[in-house]
């Protein structure tokens, strides 16, 4: 049985398979319609249930349509209106009833804690859809959208600008190490990447650079990230928070800094205006909307490697 919560947690092979399966599905997917089984249907009679500590889109539907994909079905729950750690019943409770009912199971929550607990009483795989300390489906998803545009990723440069002391960027930060990128942060002092995550990419010789200036971080980059400023439940002053943030703002004055083909990355939901312009996420270096798409086929490939 294998979880998939963090980046950190695999080898370099591991990751590497699962992003070059995904690349495979999606090709052998040429002509099919959106929900179409693949061909092999290998969750075929096996289900999946999600679980939705904090509002969801993207994840919501990508896991739901990549399991229709693999031949699965899916349940979706609100912790509202189940007995998850709530009342009387534990979460090592609750964890033994699903590992009865399903096969693997996604959780989007607030707190990697719930994560960390959860799996440690289930007897089927857990997929981390994003928690407070790591967005790992995502990192992956953009990795692969970045090789299906660019080529392989390795010794390529990747900046991310804004807050540094993110899922996101933590994800990212781990990610750079296991794939071989160089990765440049552009952020302010007061949100810098935490201790922890620093002395993990030191520890496995990251190629990561901090600068409080966003323009030496953009500079040659091949790719630019971004991410919302205000995260959901950031329980921040967000007036002073965007105010600390809006010189790190992705314009066009900041892609012409990055190499001529450099592509622009957002996880979404945007801040338009605020994180970024609507003329660099609508414009043609953007693959936003290709990164929605490709969370399906990334997803594709973590369960089906999970559940193995």
């Amino acid at each position: 049985m294998k979880n998939f919560l963090n980046i950190s947690d695999f080898s370099s092979a591991d990751l590497r398979e699962i992003i070059d399966q995904a690349m495979q599905r999606k090709k052998n997917r040429d002509g099919f319609n959106k929900s179409s089984p693949d061909k092999d249907e290998p969750l075929k009679g096996k289900t999946m249930i999600m679980i939705f500590e904090k509002p969801s889109t993207r994840t919501r539907l990508s896991f739901d349509i990549a399991v229709k994909q693999l031949g699965g079905s899916t349940i979706t729950l609100d912790p509202n209106n189940t007995h998850y750690g709530k009342g009387d019943e534990t979460l090592r409770d609750t964890a033994k009833v699903m590992s009865e009912y399903a096969d693997v199971i996604m959780l989007r929550t607030s707190s990697h804690k719930n994560l960390d607990e959860f799996a440690s009483h289930l007897s089927i795989p857990l997929i981390n859809g994003l928690s407070d300390l790591s967005h790992p489906c995502q990192i992956m998803s953009d990795i692969f959208t970045f090789e299906e545009v660019k080529g392989s990723i390795e010794n390529k440069k990747i900046s991310w600008l804004g807050d540094g002391n993110n899922n996101m960027s933590n994800s990212l930060i781990e990610a750079s190490a296991k794939f071989n990128f160089k990765l440049t942060l552009g952020c302010p002092k007061k949100y810098s990447p935490g201790k922890k995550i620093l002395t993990w990419a030191k520890k496995n010789n990251a190629d990561l650079e901090i600068f409080t200036d966003p323009k030496k971080a953009a500079a040659g980059a091949d790719c630019i990230m971004t991410d919302k400023w205000i995260s959901m439940n950031d329980k921040v002053n967000q007036k002073q928070k965007k105010k600390i943030l809006k010189s790190y703002q992705v314009n066009s004055k900041i892609m012409k800094l990055a190499k001529p083909d450099a592509i622009f990355m957002h996880c979404l939901p945007v801040g338009r205006n605020e994180e970024v312009t609507d003329e660099v996420i609508d414009g043609k270096r953007s693959v936003v909307w290709l990164q929605s798409l490709n969370r399906v086929h990334a997803q594709k490939s973590i369960i089906n490697w999970c559940i193995g």
